[in-house]
């Protein structure tokens, strides 16, 4: 009895116990990622933060300083505070719901729910029922023998899984699942960054057609200007030619911008899911950069939460559970088998108790020789369990190294946007100084000309500049993997 009790002992221990390494994973050491203290020159810094500060002042045009960030485990789709703009909202939200390349990620998750539930089945009983009718001839010693048979009968195959075996089966398929849920995070985050930065564009764009209309606008009434001068004799016909000459280019502008415009509406309707057609516009890029503020770190848990990194930590978790898989497979396999039925040589009275037949079975199958291939199996599933670590921690970096170049994008951007802020707002009054001028009879047509070329270049990079900073922020919230959420403030 006790020699029983201890066998039935260490049985219970060893089925409680799945064979293999653990696929508990112990993320690589990290850091904070933050913005580096040099990014410029000492002087280039003391007159980059003079003009931020102006520009705060403003309270026009002003840019909110940066915040640290606190993690953020109320949502994973915080999209909604990336930009403060009910229409990018609402885009969003359109996107979502109708976006081929988000549906084909859902459906994916769905392939792989049920490829887990395909796996985990083989940890229970296979049972089937089985029906057979069949007319046979034998011979014995030349004589031909006929005989009928009709056979019912319930077959019963399982497997129990004595080292863990078909339990590493499950759990690696399991772990293929999260990864793939991991995936569809991936292409939320990717399709919101998207349709966010095509928005941004097309309002570039919006402001970049105002501008040039704007400029033809001016630019015409220079033209009639420089005209009755000449008829009055003050300027030659020279002047007038080269006025002439400088209406053109914002008319080409606009129609150049017009067409991109369209095509951006385009790009624009297909993430939405949607037939191409017009795109109901919100903010102003100009307004909508007052309502952001760029943190100046990232905590480490936030790039850790990244679906990247997430999706490379479950196929190195996967990878280790089918090491234990192809463990198993080299030990031996206990088997139970039966079967219980009913077999006659006529359908009728088939089911009576004479008919009866049954089998019960219990064996087991020990690999002996198979030419090496179960040892290199479980060689190539250590060297598949390899390469998902170096993938892991590669993954890693290059989340820490997105990070950072997304902070320092932010970082540089708000910095050219306060310059080239204060630049535009010169220029503008610098070219009203030269009409003025130009008006008075004080200086001449060449002196128009320049500053209306500098304005408007200065405008059209304003607004590029605007575009690329909010645009910089929608990378750093791709970067961290969906969003951040902002310390309170004391």
């Amino acid at each position: 009895m006790r020699r029983r009790s201890f066998l039935l002992g260490v049985t219970l221990a060893l089925g409680a116990c799945a064979i293999g390494p653990s696929t508990q994973v112990s993320a690589p050491p990290t850091r904070a990622a933050r913005i580096p203290d040099s990014l410029t020159s000492s002087s280039a810094r003391s007159f980059l933060d003079s003009l931020t500060r102006m520009r705060a002042q403003d309270s026009v045009a002003r840019v909110l300083p940066p915040r640290p960030l606190a993690l953020d485990t109320a949502s994973d789709r915080p999209w909604l505070d990336v930009l403060k703009d009910s229409q990018v909202v609402a885009l969003v939200r359109t996107a979502m719901a109708n976006n081929r390349e988000l549906q084909i990620a859902v459906a994916r998750v769905r392939e792989y729910r049920a490829l887990a539930g395909v796996a985990r089945s083989d940890l229970f009983p296979q049972i089937s029922a089985n029906f057979s009718a069949a007319e046979n001839q034998i011979s014995f010693g030349g004589t031909p023998i006929n005989f009928n048979a009709v056979r019912a009968t319930g077959d019963l195959s399982w497997e129990l899984d004595f080292w863990g075996r078909l339990r590493r089966q499950t759990e690696a398929a399991g772990l293929d699942l999260r990864g793939r849920e991991e995936d569809e995070r991936a292409a939320v985050v990717s399709l919101v960054s998207d349709v966010v930065t095509a928005y941004l564009q097309l309002r570039e764009l919006d402001q970049a057609v105002a501008i040039s209309e704007q400029t033809l606008d001016s630019r015409r009434a220079t033209l009639a200007l420089a005209r009755r001068r000449f008829n009055e004799g003050v300027i030659s016909e020279l002047d007038v030619r080269q006025f002439e000459a400088e209406v053109a280019a914002p008319a080409a502008r606009v129609a150049d911008f017009a067409q991109q415009q369209s095509q951006m509406e385009h790009r624009l309707s297909v993430l939405l899911g949607q037939q191409p057609g017009p795109v109901a516009r919100g903010q102003s890029l100009e307004s909508v950069v007052q309502g952001v503020s760029a943190p100046d770190s990232v905590p480490a848990e936030l790039l850790l939460r990244r679906p990247d990194v997430r999706r490379a930590e479950r196929d190195y978790q996967a990878a280790l559970a089918r090491v234990g898989l192809a463990q198993g497979n080299r030990l031996p396999k206990v088997m139970i088998v039966g079967q219980y039925g009913r077999q006659g040589q006529v359908f009728k009275g088939l089911f009576d108790n004479k008919n009866e037949i049954y089998t019960a079975q219990a064996g087991v199958s020990i690999p002996l020789f198979t030419g090496g291939r179960l040892a290199d199996q479980y060689r190539a599933s250590r060297a598949r369990a390899d390469q998902a670590k170096a993938r892991y921690e590669q993954t890693v970096l290059i989340a820490f190294s997105e990070a950072e170049d997304a902070l320092v994008n932010v970082r540089l951007g708000r910095d050219q946007l306060a310059a080239q802020q204060t630049q535009a707002q010169a220029l503008a009054r610098a070219y009203a100084l030269a009409v003025q001028r130009y008006q008075n009879g004080v200086s001449s047509y060449l002196e128009v000309l320049d500053a209306q070329r500098s304005l408007f270049n200065a405008q059209l990079s304003l607004v590029t500049q605007e575009r690329q900073y909010l645009q910089g922020t929608v990378q750093l919230y791709k970067a961290l993997g969906g969003g951040w959420a902002p310390l309170p403030t004391h």
